[in-house]
């Protein structure tokens, strides 16, 4: 196809590879780009992918992200549309161009220069980030879990600090080797169980000097009066009593008000010492985004939608996922909640919508959400969680091996997204074989 030919086909700009850019981007490519009927790009900071709600095995160590992760460039090969890699930090709309900064290695020098995309349609996927409310120190002591960079480094410290406590000489002193995670959402319940069963697996192998029962604590807090305070309170309590099974410290009720070196201060004035501490309290669109060459957004950052996921400023930009602030029918002011199965959703609806647009029409369709429950895992232990609407016919709650199952179809679903079905099913079972001959926890 000659360049000019290009200039005059639709030009497709997702910004942000997570779940459902990525997924729209390959499904776009696998019908409007392998037909040369529109040019897909996505932008995207990392060369590589990983399911977001994985990042906490990876972090606990019982996932090894190099079976995991997915080469943007190849999939993009593969589906026939462009990466581009690099941060979204500025949009100019008048002319309908987004510019990607300058992208450096590890070494501090530049590998690619400033550069700035064309767009007929833009599509803003990016995520969120971890909200830290300003409380002081909690960017400085703490790591957050949104990317595979700091659940890999969260897990290099962890590995670290169990290997200073097997060759030293002294006991293991209060907070070495205790982990206090801040937030029990989905994100801190679901890692501090993961987090107690691969302590257990790391010290079996040859760290007899630590007694993970004596040494290893696990601390959990929340300010809310219940884990995981966005969910059902049945589902809550399970998780609750789950928990305190596995000897995991919960303080619900308390506010972090500091972080330092040595541990975490809450409200009520208690200290809770420990040099490894997880933010996972609160969320927010990515700081770039704030009012962007004018778009509306709210006081998280997101930008600001309508049903059919245009901003409400400007017709040619739409936005999805953590990053939208999408109007939840039925829930008085309410917006959909920031969850995969809702960024899934959307990105199914948008494939459509760009269909439309290409094909000239004006009525967009419009997003209705729906939820079909939750599910929490809690490791090697148990999944629960309840199942609702058309899943169910109500609300059923479910724990144990359905639970699990549901729970890793999943990922499956995802992988098929991107995949195919026969792909998925022969990574599985590769998976499963050469699982037989692995350590069960990432030992480095």
């Amino acid at each position: 196809m000659s360049s000019e030919q290009q200039k005059n086909l639709h030009h497709v700009v997702i910004v942000g590879g997570g779940a459902g850019g990525l997924e729209l981007a390959t499904k776009l490519g696998d019908t409007l780009g392998r037909h040369g009927k529109a040019i897909i790009t996505l932008i995207d900071k990392s060369k590589t992918h990983v399911w977001k709600p994985l990042l906490h095995e990876i972090a606990a160590g019982s996932m090894n992200p190099e079976r995991h992760e997915l080469v943007y460039i190849a999939q993009a090969h593969w589906h026939h549309f462009n990466f581009r890699l690099g941060s979204m930090d500025m949009l100019d709309r008048a002319k309908q161009e987004v510019s990607i900064s300058p992208h450096h290695d590890e070494d501090g020098n530049e590998v690619l220069p400033r550069r700035t995309f064309h767009y007929d349609t833009l599509i803003v996927a990016v995520g969120s980030t971890t909200n830290d409310f300003g409380i002081k120190g909690a960017r400085e002591y703490s790591i957050a879990l949104d990317t595979q960079d700091q659940a890999e480094k969260f897990h290099r410290r962890l590995h670290n600090a169990l290997l200073r406590a097997q060759t030293q000489a002294e006991p293991v002193q209060a907070g070495q080797l205790e982990v206090v995670i801040v937030g029990a959402g989905a994100t801190g319940v679901e890692l501090s169980a993961e987090l107690h069963n691969t302590t257990r697996e790391l010290a079996a192998y040859g760290l007899d000097k630590i007694n993970p029962d004596r040494d290893v604590r696990i601390s959990l807090i929340e300010a809310g009066d219940r884990v995981l305070p966005a969910l059902p309170p049945k589902l809550s309590n399970l998780v609750d009593l789950e928990l305190r099974k596995l000897r995991v410290h919960l303080y619900t009720g308390e506010r972090v008000t500091e972080v330092t070196s040595k541990g975490v201060q809450t409200h009520s004035g208690r200290f809770i010492p420990s040099e490894l501490v997880v933010w996972a309290a609160g969320i927010k669109a990515p700081d770039f985004l704030k009012e962007i060459d004018g778009l509306e957004t709210n006081r998280i950052n997101q930008l600001v939608v309508k049903r059919n996921l245009q901003t409400t400023l400007d017709e040619n930009i739409f936005a999805f996922g953590d990053c939208a602030a999408c109007p939840w029918v039925g829930h008085d002011d309410a917006t959909v909640p920031p969850r995969a199965q809702a960024a899934h959703q959307q990105a199914s609806m948008l494939f459509k919508t760009v269909k439309y647009r290409i094909a000239g029409k004006k009525e967009l369709p419009e997003f209705t959400y729906r939820d079909y429950g939750s599910l929490v895992n809690l490791g090697a232990y148990t999944t629960v969680g309840n199942l609702m609407g058309a899943l169910s016919g109500g609300s059923l709650f479910i724990e144990g091996l359905i639970a699990r199952t549901m729970y890793r179809s999943l990922y499956k679903l995802h992988l098929m997204a991107l995949h195919g079905f026969w792909t998925t099913a022969l990574q599985t079972l590769a998976r499963i074989i050469t699982r037989r001959t692995e350590a069960h926890v990432k030992l480095h």
